[in-house]
């Protein structure tokens, strides 16, 4: 069957604009793209945010004020302001006693219209009492004895500025009705199990709440549209797979023999983990589909061997590897590091960085367009037009977050068939998380550390003992260690007390001479590089830095970790500058300095780090306490924004989708059973535009 060019016909109503609905002007128009609502189908996926328990009373008395209810009164009687900026109050009796409406500003005529005297009217809203008298101020419903009473659950929806509950619910009421029927695409296995309901019987009952439970995520209804959204999130990721798995890419099987050389030289073995991890990228680099795998692994878990590893599975096979680092500090450490196992292989590694000299660069880029350059270290520089390969067989890109998509797809052009790609992140990130935004890689975990690497000790401690923390470091300096204090700022700044980095540079210059060093962004190059390798052989013991050196850098012999003002950091972060230490065979310690009373936030962040050095356990925390688009970055991370569907308590649905969706495919791969057809239709209608552009495609 041929797929559809376009969007469904069904689904024209949903996606007219906006102001098509009956009641919406410009005013309204603009409030509700204020929202990120500018077509039906966006209103009908908003779901109300809280809800009003309003009780139906028979007597004023009976209220137990402050509460929301539900009376009959009768109008007695009008007190209209004597004094301009009073408010008018209505006077009104069930009989018995006695409440008093009261309005601010009302129009003119407005209340004699709707609460004329001896009239019978249904109050709705909050009742208060003021000096021991029933009142309330501005109902929320003021309705004759026959017309339908409000419901005794509410929902309140989210609102910008010039809408009222009112409008909000009438606009919702009219885009429902523009509903088309849906066959299910959902498995009717899944929906037995689950009890959910239908996607238009889910949407009704999600838009009228019967009671504060129909508002939690694991109701019937929100949990069936949240399983909506994932499964066409799921369903595009899979089809992206699909398609980057069909990719021609070439064949790169190698013999083993570089990397024999390698591990042979190593003082110990590699760790399960790390040979699982080589072995996978080996298995895809061998096949003829191009490979896209993510390697996932802690701080020191060892990636950087892996790397090697799947670059000398490249070499064997008779082409070249380049690995991308963020930064030239991070470009030029992986070389250095990597630098005599390349020697023990017998290869040619040589990095590419901004600062090269125009004779060097000029003799790195003819060595590595004829091929006598094995495996290249570079940042942004090799991205440039005049970096040409001899034969690129692997892209490893580290720290992936910090390039964007269109960098890597450049990447992507530099060989004739696109080269295989390895992507590292030593950000631990939640399952759920992964899923969702790596859900089209293949998935490779370091989850052991290599062996003779130290736990790290943590402490908290009060800024108040900062004399006690200098008289320690000199102790230990005394002793040949080396230690990292991190700053949060740069410079001293009006606006915060945060300690900068030059200034507590000055001071510890002054007690401990001219073994300290300042690191930080604003440097030239020049001078963080010198600072860096002063630090590194040995020249200075004490580098004070900005979170500069949260990725990557890499000083086996440092030991202890000092990070100042430790409340103001992520979690993530903090996580990231301790792996700084503990990356030898020393013991070492990381000092979390706060500036006391910490609140509830600060305190669980540090107590959590202190507790445990687990990467996965600490992005799970993260991931609470931050929420997911936090935790990752949104904007880089291209975190789907879902609607309905929330990541942080809903992980266990976005797996559940993703089995769903890779499993329909392989039985369904043209989307043409009903079902398929189906979840053609639920992709339009959550815009999962790319999946649609690969359906079609083929």
């Amino acid at each position: 069957m041929t797929a559809p060019k376009g969007r469904p016909p069904a689904l024209f109503p949903l996606f007219a604009g906006i102001d098509t609905l009956p009641g919406i002007g410009p005013k309204g128009r603009a409030a509700l793209e204020q929202m990120g609502i500018d077509k039906p189908r966006d209103l009908i996926l908003t779901l109300p945010a809280s809800g009003i328990t309003r009780r139906r009373i028979a007597r004023i008395a009976d209220a137990r004020a402050p509460e929301i209810v539900t009376i009959t009164v009768t109008v007695t009687r009008h007190h209209p302001p004597q004094v301009r900026g009073r408010p008018f109050r209505v006077h009104c009796t069930d009989g018995e006693g006695d409440l008093t409406l009261v309005f601010f500003r009302p129009r003119d005529n407005w209340i004699e219209s709707q609460l004329p005297v001896g009239a019978r009217r249904v109050i709705s809203g909050k009742l208060e009492l003021f000096d021991g008298l029933a009142q309330m101020v501005h109902p929320d419903h003021i309705l004759a004895e026959d017309e339908a009473l409000p419901p005794s659950f509410e929902p309140v929806y989210p609102l910008s500025a010039g809408l009222t509950q009112k409008g909000m619910a009438k606009a919702v009421d009219a885009a429902l009705t523009r509903l088309p029927e849906v066959d299910e695409w959902i498995d009717p296995q899944l929906i037995a199990q689950r009890g959910w309901p239908s996607f238009a019987d889910a949407l009704d009952q999600a838009h009228a709440p019967q009671s504060p439970g129909a508002l939690s995520p694991d109701s019937p209804a929100r949990a069936r549209l949240a399983y909506d959204e994932f499964l066409a999130h799921q369903m595009t990721l899979a089809l992206v797979r699909r398609d980057r798995r069909r990719l021609k890419g070439r064949a790169s099987a190698g013999d083993g023999a570089l990397r024999a050389r390698v591990l042979d030289s190593l003082p110990w073995p590699p760790t399960g983990a790390q040979a699982r991890a080589v072995r996978e990228i080996a298995e895809d680099m061998a096949s003829d589909r191009r490979m896209n795998r993510l390697l996932q692994g802690d701080v020191g878990a060892g990636k950087t061997l892996v790397a090697l590893m799947a670059a000398l599975v490249a070499v064997e096979a008779g082409g070249q590897a380049v690995l991308m680092a963020p930064t030239e500090i991070l470009a030029r450490q992986h070389a250095r590091a990597l630098e005599p196992l390349a020697r023990a292989a017998g290869v040619r590694l040589a990095a590419l960085t901004g600062r090269d000299k125009r004779d060097l660069r000029g003799q790195i880029l003819t060595d590595l367009a004829d091929g006598t350059i094995d495996i290249l270290v570079g940042t942004h520089a090799v991205f440039q037009k005049d970096v040409t390969f001899h034969d690129l067989r692997l892209a490893i890109i580290d720290e992936q977050h910090r390039f964007g998509v269109a960098q890597r797809l450049e990447l992507s052009a530099k060989g004739d068939v696109p080269p295989d790609m390895l992507i590292m992140t030593a950000t631990p990130i939640p399952r759920s998380l992964a899923l969702s935004q790596y859900g089209d890689l293949d998935l490779s975990v370091l989850d052991e550390k290599p062996p003779g690497r130290q736990p790290i000790t943590t402490v908290m401690i009060a800024d108040t003992r900062l004399e006690q923390v200098t008289e320690r470091l000199r102790a230990a300096m005394a002793q040949g260690a080396r230690a990292y204090w991190v700053c949060p700022l740069v410079e001293e700044s009006e606006i915060t007390d945060l300690t900068a980095a030059e200034a507590r540079f000055t001071h510890l210059r002054a007690i401990f001479g001219d073994r300290v060093r300042l690191i930080h962004g604003q440097m030239p190059p020049e001078q963080r590089d010198a600072a860096m390798a002063d630090f590194a052989d040995g020249t200075a013991q004490l580098l004070v830095a900005t979170t500069v050196i949260e990725v990557g850098v890499d000083v086996p012999q440092a030991t202890i970790m000092v990070i100042e003002r430790a409340e103001s950091f992520g979690l993530a972060q903090l996580h990231q500058l301790r792996g700084r230490v503990g990356r030898g065979s020393g013991a070492s310690t990381c000092l979390l300095m706060y500036h006391g009373p910490l609140n509830e936030t600060g305190a669980r962040r540090l107590t959590t780090l202190r507790d445990t050095e687990d990467g996965f356990r600490i992005a799970e925390v993260d991931l609470e306490m931050r929420g997911a688009g936090d935790v990752i970055g949104t904007a880089q991370s291209g975190l789907p924004r879902f609607r309905i569907a929330d990541l942080e308590h809903q992980s266990g649905l976005m797996a559940v989708a993703r089995q769903d969706a890779r499993a329909l495919l392989e039985r369904d791969p043209v989307l043409e059973t009903p079902r398929g057809q189906a979840l053609r239709l639920l992709m339009w209608l959550m815009q999962q535009d790319q999946a649609i552009r690969l359906i079609q495609v083929g």
